[in-house]
């Protein structure tokens, strides 16, 4: 492989994969092109631009650094975003060129040295999405999307539609040009000689510029790790990293949308080292690196790392039909939760307790929220959370220090007791927690008038849920007395305007639709939940919303909350 050469020069007669320890494919598209930062759209962009501009110059698509295998065969260690991206899109290409009509053989040669010649793929990503690449990219054997294990598998999938939905209107002469920008562009390459030198050029490339996740990094650390010191035993080792990260890496596609890989990688740090003080993945895993012997460390803390996702995709797919859960989940910012709930599901702990567990530390990160003290409640969780063992799996000193935080009389710990929290609710709370607060209010209602037999009404059942002031931010023409509400004055700005008692959880919808209207068709409004026709019940026509209505209506919502959170 040439040190400077083109694009075309490059892949022919060469094949490259991506090698176990690099990062999955993790460049983003926007479908509809709207958006100016992912990667995948600006990629088309900047290459329709260089066509678009008419220079003699060739293309330039950078510096790649691979990893020598055996013969022709390469690993990339940089550049893989953009070598996988370009396989994308040169499918894409020749897909649409296809359509219009047949190949020429000059263009069949293209092919065979830029995608495929018979069975020898010129480029393969990383194992697990390898046989959807080439399956849904350049065989075009599969159209479905269904089933995709990955995030990656799915970056992958969009990217080729965006691809293709772009070309599809684009006529022979577009076409050819961009092949043409694509294989005669300029790249300048650098092969290493063995996996070990190549995770070592990894880790030293990433740490220039933008890095890859800490999940990634480790990941190359420890197999960098065992390539020095596995001995005999090495490339067992490798094979049993590699099969880890493999499910880890199906977990992420099914837990992102909660929580961030990264995130689970300290949380794990915090259960693997017992302690809720560990807040520094990546320096605390360095630090066990550099032991005589790391080896133990690497397979038990993988082994503790794949069952970190495991556990967080059970619990998350409970959330569906798990109250507690649900509700622990919509409240948010639930990190000092997490590791308690880790080690809740590697000690086996029934679903019950699960979610005893999930409401216990709901309520002290509610009360925590709301009142906004600067005291530390992870020092007085971390001793809980320290005995909290596969020898001593009860879940009993979690539930009794919570007991004493919420009516301890001591000074030190009183920060979080039932007077402190019930004198922040009466105040200013805010917008995201008042409405995790209505909602809870809600199904209190619903609960109340259905009796036995109701069922929890999900907070994702509410369409796009705001937070309605009853009483408008902007008084209704100027006028908020005529339109049936106080008088603006200093108090009613201070006291009354932004309390739970003038919250109320609508539907973005029905929010736009009264606005800042007058009270009374607000009212009229309010039909659509327990909540909504009870500030029916609570104002009579004619229809005037008070300070006393407020103040009643926010001492009942108290009320609720003290007694059941």
């Amino acid at each position: 492989m040439e040190a400077s050469t083109t694009f075309i020069k490059m892949l022919r007669g060469n094949t490259i994969v991506v090698p176990s320890y690099q990062r999955a494919y993790s460049w983003d598209t926007d479908p509809n092109n709207a958006s100016l930062t992912m990667q995948v759209n600006v990629f088309l962009r900047d290459l329709e631009e260089y066509n678009a501009s008419r220079t003699k110059t060739p293309y330039y698509f950078g510096h790649f650094l691979f990893e020598e295998k055996t013969g022709d065969k390469y690993g990339v260690i940089d550049g893989q975003q953009r070598l996988t991206t370009i396989a994308i899109f040169l499918s894409a290409l020749f897909t649409r060129l296809e359509a219009l009509r047949p190949l020429t053989a000059e263009e069949e040669d293209a092919v065979e040295d830029l995608i495929k010649r018979k069975s020898t793929y010129r480029f393969s990503t990383v194992d697990y999405d390898r046989q959807l690449f080439r399956d849904y990219v350049i065989d075009r054997v599969r159209t479905d999307k269904t089933g995709l294990k990955t995030s990656s598998a799915k970056r992958i999938v969009a990217a080729f539609d965006f691809f293709t939905a772009r070309l599809a209107d684009k006529d022979e002469a577009y076409l050819l040009n961009m092949l043409r920008s694509v294989s005669d562009a300029t790249c300048t390459t650098h092969p290493v000689r063995d996996e070990s030198e190549a995770i070592q050029m990894f880790i030293f490339q990433n740490n220039r510029g933008k890095k890859p996740s800490n999940l990634e990094i480790i990941k190359a650390q420890f197999m960098f790790a065992v390539h020095l010191r596995g001995d005999g035993a090495k490339d067992s080792l490798i094979e049993e990293i590699k099969t880890r990260f493999q499910t880890i890496y199906e977990a992420i596609s099914a837990i992102e949308e909660h929580i961030r890989e990264d995130d689970v990688l300290l949380y794990t740090v915090q259960v693997y080292f017992n302690s809720l003080w560990e807040d520094s993945s990546l320096e605390r895993i360095n630090k066990e690196l550099t032991a005589l012997d790391p080896i133990p460390f690497i397979q038990a803390f993988t082994q503790s790392l794949d069952a970190s996702f495991r556990h967080l995709t059970t619990f998350f797919a409970a959330e569906a039909s798990k109250p507690e859960i649900h509700s622990l989940v919509t409240l948010g910012g639930i990190s000092l939760a997490i590791p308690f709930l880790i080690k809740a599901y590697s000690f086996g702990l029934p679903s019950a307790t699960i979610g005893t567990v999930c409401a216990t530390l709901e309520s002290l990160l509610l009360r925590d929220r709301v009142i906004g003290t600067r005291a530390n409640l992870t020092s007085r969780l971390n001793g809980v959370f320290a005995g909290f063992t596969l020898d001593n799996p009860s879940v009993q000193p979690l539930l009794a220090q919570a007991s004493y935080l919420k009516n301890t009389p001591e000074w030190y710990d009183a920060y979080w007791r039932e007077a402190e929290f019930t004198n922040a609710l009466q105040g200013k709370v805010s917008p995201a927690t008042a409405r995790f607060l209505l909602w809870k209010y809600e199904n209190h209602l619903q609960r109340t008038s259905a009796g036995k037999g109701y069922a929890l009404t999900r907070y994702d059942a509410i369409t796009a849920p705001e937070l309605e002031h009853i009483a408008p931010q902007t008084p209704t023409n100027g006028q908020p007395v005529a339109a049936g509400y106080p008088r603006y004055n200093e108090s009613f700005l201070s006291e009354y305007l932004d309390c739970l008692g003038n919250y109320l959880l609508l539907s973005k919808s029905h929010n736009c639709a009264v606005g800042n209207k007058p009270f009374a068709d607000k009212r009229a409004s309010y039909t659509h939940s327990a909540q909504q026709r009870q500030i029916q019940a609570l104002c009579p026509e004619p229809a005037k919303w008070t300070r006393e209505l407020i103040q009643t209506r926010k001492k009942e919502i108290i009320t609720f909350i003290t007694d059941n959170l």
